[in-house]
């Protein structure tokens, strides 16, 4: 059974630091693309980062370009989302998720949330201006 926990949310105010991370168990953990999305409150769920499959290449979000950073610890099974220079819009609900190998989202569509199948609960992310 895949699953997905997340952790690391948590209070912060403007300016500061934050680092999610997301323990994946009962898959193959380098054969998925995994990403980070977030949905506040009113708001559709967006992509913010992923981490492909293929190469171990990394996509962002514009809006968190430059601020947040992905990574990866295949022994350790984590997925890692870094996040600096936070502002108050980066405020949501993050979610760590990942796609099936047998379905891998197409480039155009790496941080769409309806390519991921499998999906951690979420760890809340509040930045205070």
């Amino acid at each position: 059974e895949v699953q997905l926990q997340a952790s690391g949310g948590g209070l912060v105010q403007a300016g500061g630091s934050l680092r999610l991370s997301c323990e994946a168990s009962g898959f193959t953990f380098h054969d998925y693309t995994k990403g980070w999305f977030r949905q506040a409150p009113g708001k559709e769920r967006e992509g913010v980062s992923c981490i492909s499959s293929s190469d171990g290449s990394t996509y962002y979000a514009d809006s968190v370009k430059g601020r947040f950073t992905i990574s990866s610890d295949n022994a350790k099974n984590t997925v890692y989302l870094q996040m600096n220079s936070l502002k108050p819009e980066d405020t949501a609900v993050y979610y760590c998720a990942a796609a099936s190998p047998l379905f891998p989202p197409p480039r155009a569509r790496l941080l769409d949330w309806d390519e991921y199948a499998y999906w951690g609960q979420g760890t809340q992310v509040t930045v205070s201006s």
